[in-house]
């Protein structure tokens, strides 16, 4: 019962603050969802430039880069010569900007020890190897520290280029032997093997900051767009129907009190409270001559 025992503009504003509440929890539910995909969306597609980039690397590496370097220098093997070094070693540059990206070239049977494939990531060796048309793995998986995306596309031996040092020891580059040894991997490749997997990483928080940031500012701008509406409703408010009802209620109030000389209010416009006003006025008006023609 007090909602009925507040003023005209006091309803107005509770009414109104209630269903911008309402609207603002559903706008909320609704930012959240969309910011939430269209994080992910962006954080992978990201992870699929670096990882094409990568790639890029790789082919300019065999193509460019080993015609014309030597892969041993002063006896030393140069590993600049390798497709996947400079894929990793760019990609190390690549993460002064985006720190949060990791980048994996794994293999079962890695030349490097360090590409050495873990469980997980030969089950996405042998799904690639199973369907040769996947193209693309995504995945979530909990870690222990914290949750990540990951992006896997396989790396195939499309080029001739590539087998040179990984057929067999005995035709392999002897330095590259004598730094990663003959009794390791990186050897019987052969042409259109799934012999990796480029996986990139990026942990879940990264989205999740970026959804959080961006529904943040959304909700703020729409808070603040209904703060004005309300500023603006409650000034046309008072203007058009506080004020003049206050009129009327004011010149009621003395014609009450038995006061009929006061002068009618002006009719401005053709809407109800012009209406109610002439209405008004006529009253006042019979009222008027009826009490003059009783005296009379």
């Amino acid at each position: 019962m007090k909602f009925f025992s507040l003023r005209l503009t006091q309803k107005f504003n509770l009414v109104f603050i209630c269903v911008f509440v309402l609207a603002l929890l559903v706008a909320g539910i609704v930012f959240n969802s969309l910011t939430q995909r269209n994080a992910r969306v962006a954080v992978m597609r990201h992870a699929g430039i670096m990882m094409a980039n990568a790639l890029a690397v790789r082919k300019y590496t065999t193509q460019q880069i080993k015609p014309i370097l030597p892969t041993e220098r002063n006896n030393q093997f140069v590993a600049q010569t390798v497709p996947a070094f400079s894929a990793k070693a760019t990609f190390q540059y690549l993460r002064a900007s985006y720190p949060d990206y990791f980048y994996k070239e794994a293999s079962q049977n890695p030349t490097d020890a360090n590409d050495k494939a873990t469980k997980w990531e030969e089950e996405i060796l042998e799904r690639f190897r199973k369907d040769p048309n996947l193209k693309e793995q995504v995945l979530t998986r909990s870690t222990p520290k914290g949750d990540y995306f990951y992006l896997s596309r396989p790396i195939r031996i499309a080029d001739k280029a590539c087998l040179q040092c990984h057929t067999t020891p005995a035709l392999a580059p002897q330095s590259m032997v004598r730094k990663y040894g003959a009794k390791g991997g990186g050897y019987g490749w052969k042409m259109h093997d799934v012999v990796a997997a480029q996986i990139v990483s990026v942990p879940m928080s990264v989205p999740q900051t970026i959804a959080r940031q961006i529904f943040i500012t959304m909700t703020g701008a729409l808070a603040s767009v209904l703060i004005v509406t309300l500023v603006i409703l409650n000034i046309m408010l008072r203007v058009i129907v506080v004020q003049p009802v206050t009129k009327l209620s004011g010149i009621a109030d003395e014609i009450s009190k038995g006061n009929l000389q006061v002068e009618d209010l002006p009719v401005k416009g053709a809407d109800e409270i012009a209406g109610l006003t002439g209405s008004f006025n006529r009253m006042h008006r019979s009222l008027r001559e009826a009490i003059k023609m009783l005296e009379e």
